[in-house]
């Protein structure tokens, strides 16, 4: 029972509750429990809901792993039951009283903190008091940054150079200094919050300073992917990293956890898309899908939807319905009955199982906003992209995929836009969205060349998280670490 307490390693996670932070975040609490440790999420019960099945699959299996539940202020911020989680705002005022909803969970999640006596907190990023709550404990905090080393670079250099300012417009070029590679930028695809000096942007120092208070960082990333982007990171915030991914490849191997992964009800038996996509041929369909939070304005859908119809590709394309708006349905509803008839393409509405999707031989590339997550998973299933980044760091995103990896086509998108903020014209003409559509799903030689790194690079994502890989051998280290700490602690108390 001793020897039990003292390599037992109790680790508490907290993720921010948007799909983007909390699925990768979740993955990894998985995989800490699968490597002895054991671990508990934090969570709201409406977030919980959407991944408590894969918990409790996994504790069934002798994984030592639960979720820890915390009731949401939903009366007190004016939301109506359930609506937990920022992608459910359809609003700016929804999205403010969600915000504040999350803001007022701290003193409950310390009072946790506390009563569970963790040896260690992972943190989302987007959580900086987290620091102070783990010096008060005696315990290390690693903040879980749910981006690549490449934005976040890209980010401190912005911030501390400032080199989008005084130039003569903005749509001039300028260097991102201090990278490795020649990046160019123009400050309309500089993130909001690091363009200009708002409320928003103090929320964000906030955070950066955190980081550098951090015992070290946790990146779903993986060596070959940005291994120079992993060590400049280590040389500018000086505080160690574990690279850990990619998680979602190393948790969810069979199809029923990919299908189900991150949504809290069981897909159907044989749903109609991989009928469908069974019909096709391999790599002759491309996947389109815009994320968790973006919801394109009516003039851009009608733009893809001409652009996806004129490529002469077929398609896959995953939308997310905002409210009941007649023209939009009317204009979606024909064109959905068109593609069904000429079964040229198929539309998901508001939720797919992308990762099963992926895996699928028929998907021969994807259109994405450049978020992390979709990133990952494109380049685990080797699959080359058309970059469309909307907000934050999607546009330092899509540098990566375009300019570092070239496994990636521009779709030409220029201008850095808060997902709330979208306006209701369309940004990409139907003409230039045929243009990379062919480009990508043809058969030229430099479609051939992104696609050969592409699966390049998936081989070495597989090889990562296997038994000795670079991931593999970092999160064991990381846990081995851990565990050091914990025992040094328990002889200092006890001597």
């Amino acid at each position: 029972m001793k020897a039990q307490w003292r390599n037992q390693l109790n680790v508490l996670f907290l993720p921010y509750p948007t799909p983007g932070h909390m699925i990768p975040m979740v993955d990894t609490a998985r995989l800490f429990a699968k490597h002895g440790a054991s671990a508990t999420i934090i969570a709201t019960q409406a977030n919980a809901l959407t991944f408590q099945k894969a918990i409790e699959d996994d504790f069934s299996c002798g994984y030592d792993i639960r979720t820890q539940v915390i009731p949401f202020p939903a009366d007190q911020v004016g939301l109506p039951d359930g609506v937990e989680n920022i992608k459910d705002s359809t609003t700016l005022e929804m999205l403010g009283q969600i915000s504040h909803g999350i803001s007022m969970l701290k003193d409950q999640i310390e009072l946790l903190f506390q009563d569970l006596q963790p040896d260690c907190i992972v943190t989302d990023f987007c959580y900086p008091w987290t620091v102070e709550s783990a010096t008060k404990l005696g315990i290390p905090r690693l903040f879980f940054y749910s981006s690549s080393y490449f934005s976040n670079c890209v980010s401190h250099s912005i911030r501390k150079h400032r080199p989008h300012e005084n130039l003569v417009s903005d749509t001039q070029k300028f260097i991102i200094p201090g990278l490795p590679q020649r990046i160019e930028m123009t400050p309309r695809q500089v993130a909001e919050w690091e363009r200009t000096k708002n409320e928003t942007a103090g929320y964000f120092d906030a955070m950066f300073k955190s980081e550098t208070k951090s015992y070290g960082a946790l990146y779903n990333s993986f060596h070959e992917l940005e291994s120079d982007y992993e060590q400049l990171h280590q040389s500018l915030l000086g505080i160690k990293s574990w690279t850990i991914g990619p998680v979602s490849s190393w948790v969810n191997e069979d199809d029923e956890q990919k299908a189900n992964r991150g949504h809290k009800e069981d897909l159907e038996e044989e749903p109609q898309w991989l009928n469908w996509l069974n019909s096709k041929q391999n790599e002759s369909v491309l996947y389109v899908c815009f994320g968790s939070l973006v919801w394109l304005p009516h003039a851009q859908l009608v733009e893809l939807a001409h652009g996806l119809e004129h490529s002469g590709h077929s398609f896959i394309w995953v939308i997310r319905k905002k409210d009941e708006n007649e023209n939009e349905d009317s204009f979606l509803q024909e064109f959905e009955k068109r593609m069904k008839e000429n079964k040229k393409g198929f539309i998901i509405w508001n939720w797919a199982p992308q990762l099963l999707i992926l895996d699928h031989p028929a998907i021969g590339g994807m259109v994405t906003h450049c978020g992390w997550n979709s990133i990952l998973e494109s380049v685990s299933a080797g699959l080359p992209m058309i970059t469309w980044p909307v907000f934050a760091e999607q546009s330092y995103n899509e540098k990566l995929v375009v300019d570092v990896l070239k496994i990636g086509v521009s779709v030409g998108v220029n201008e850095n836009t808060f997902w709330m903020s979208l306006g209701d014209e369309a940004m990409v003409r139907r003409q230039d969205i045929v243009k990379v559509v062919v480009l990508l799903m043809g058969r030229s030689q430099e479609s051939k060349e992104m696609r050969k790194r592409a699966r390049k690079l998936s081989d070495a994502a597989k090889r990562n998280i296997e038994e000795g890989g670079h991931s593999y051998n970092n999160l064991t280290q990381l846990i081995y670490e851990l565990k050091s700490l914990k025992i040094s602690k328990a002889l200092t108390e006890a001597g």
